[in-house]
């Protein structure tokens, strides 16, 4: 199910920030974004996950307009992620508590997330008092824990420990293996593109360019 945009233009004021003719993310691909401070990347991203609006053009998935319905497949792990005054438990349940799911799916799923990144011992601390690469991984899990179809990542491990990006990036990429999510990543490091992305989506004031890498490098 690709991402598709079409004459898509965003701007703040006067200024454009956005300008893409034509794009598209393909389906179950990991595809990273790069371009300097204020090339657009961070809108973009938040244009896709449905945070901002957009002059004109569309943004297509699976080959319809993008609608609200859509958005609750696709979730956004920002740079700084928003931790809810609880527990780490909490936090990482709350998704699948607004779709739904019952106790007991709720306490395996995050359970498994927990264990997956290495995260058990977090679970009843208070979420708001941990560490810069504790609150990444929480963001993660809570991102990934109702197993969405599109996963966006805003600098996913910026200012974090080697340890840390280890088992965020192992984590992203067993996803997109076994359940083809797809993933769209901003990303500074461009050592960490080469190793992850099959296609790199290069940014320069709003407009875009991509580059095929071929067959990338298994984690």
């Amino acid at each position: 199910m690709d991402i598709e945009l079409t004459h898509l233009l965003k701007k703040y004021q006067n200024r454009v920030v956005v300008d893409i003719e034509k794009a598209v993310f393909k389906s179950g691909q990991i595809c990273g974004i790069i371009g300097a401070n204020g090339a657009g990347k961070t809108t973009l991203l938040k244009m896709i996950a449905g945070l901002e609006p957009y002059e004109r053009g569309t943004i297509c998935y699976d080959g319809k307009r993008l609608a609200d319905a859509d958005h609750r497949r696709i979730t956004y792990l920002s740079q700084t992620p928003y931790m809810m005054q609880t527990s780490v438990y909490n936090n990482i349940a709350y998704p699948l508590k607004i779709r739904g799911f019952i106790k007991s799916q709720i306490e395996n799923a995050v359970h498994a997330i927990l264990e997956e990144l290495q995260i058990e011992p977090l679970s009843d601390q208070l979420a708001t008092q941990l560490s810069g690469g504790e609150s990444q991984k929480v963001a993660l899990a809570r991102a990934l824990v109702f197993n969405p179809e599109v996963l966006l990542l805003d600098e996913p491990t910026a200012s974090i420990d080697q340890s840390t990006i280890k088992v965020i990036e192992s984590t992203i990429a067993k996803r997109n293996r076994e359940q083809s999510m797809t993933v769209i990543t901003i990303s500074h490091d461009l050592d960490q593109i080469e190793r992850m992305c099959k296609e790199i989506f290069v940014m320069e004031r709003g407009k875009n360019n991509v580059y095929s890498r071929g067959n990338h490098s298994e984690r």
